[in-house]
């Protein structure tokens, strides 16, 4: 399919052919392109821009990536072919480990997308050989390595509920980065992130570089957010602009 970029939605059709190809290349399981329709219909009652809410909510989460003393970074194969370059420019920015951790996984699927990650530039990328596993969790997304099990801060894009909610009970800062704002993961997460994962990770990239040095006001950041008045200014946002069309 050959899509003009002239087209007004030139950018999500191509993301939409990116998934769809790598689904067929092994990366992707088909139930991600579910996943993305649904974040592609959350993003549309957002304007298709990031919200003041989400951009507060990023800050935070740059101020805890540059606060934790074993931050790590844990995707799937949605975040991964989504936006590989912003996840390595993210991961070393902080810095932090890349882990791939997968609810379908089959070695083979994770060592494809280890080695699509390294040929992005990533490097020393985690989750081949899982040593550890997350309490509370039945199925494959449990299997992690000794690095995500001890880290104190993850950043988890697109990320499944009840996984969130074990990484939470570890006493972990989970840091989600979900447009939908009353998904479980958003929920649960000590940072919900409404908003699309490549103008997320962007603004978080750029707050760590404004706020590394400024220990006073990434402390301030942290206390002073609440999770459940962050969502529901998300929320907010969302029905202004309904009630604009």
């Amino acid at each position: 399919m050959t899509i003009s970029q002239s087209h007004p939605n030139y950018k999500t059709l191509i993301i939409r052919e990116r998934l769809a190809k790598m689904v067929d290349n092994g990366l992707v399981d088909k139930t991600g392109l579910i996943s993305h329709g649904r974040g592609e219909a959350f993003d549309y009652l957002m304007g298709g821009k990031t919200l003041e809410p989400s951009l507060e909510s990023e800050k935070v989460a740059a101020a805890h990536l540059l606060k934790a003393k074993k931050p790590l970074i844990c995707v799937n194969g949605n975040a991964a072919v989504l936006d590989a370059e912003k996840l390595i420019q993210l991961a070393n920015t902080i810095p932090a480990p890349l882990e791939v951790n997968l609810f379908h996984r089959t070695e083979e699927r994770v060592e494809k997308l280890i080695e699509y990650l390294e040929s992005k530039g990533g490097k020393n990328i985690l989750g081949k050989l899982p040593t550890a596993k997350i309490p509370g969790l039945d199925h494959s997304r449990a299997l992690c390595s000794e690095d995500l099990y001890n880290c104190d801060c993850i950043l988890v894009p697109i990320e499944d509920g009840d996984r969130a909610e074990a990484l939470v009970n570890m006493g972990k800062v989970v840091i989600s980065i979900d447009i939908n704002p009353i998904s479980r993961t958003s929920k649960t997460a000590t940072v919900p992130i409404s908003d699309e994962m490549s103008r997320a990770l962007t603004n978080i990239i750029i707050f760590i570089k404004v706020l590394k040095g400024r220990n006073n006001e990434i402390d301030s950041l942290i206390t002073s957010f609440s999770c459940t008045q962050n969502r529901k200014a998300v929320l907010s946002e969302i029905s202004k602009f309904l009630k604009l069309q």
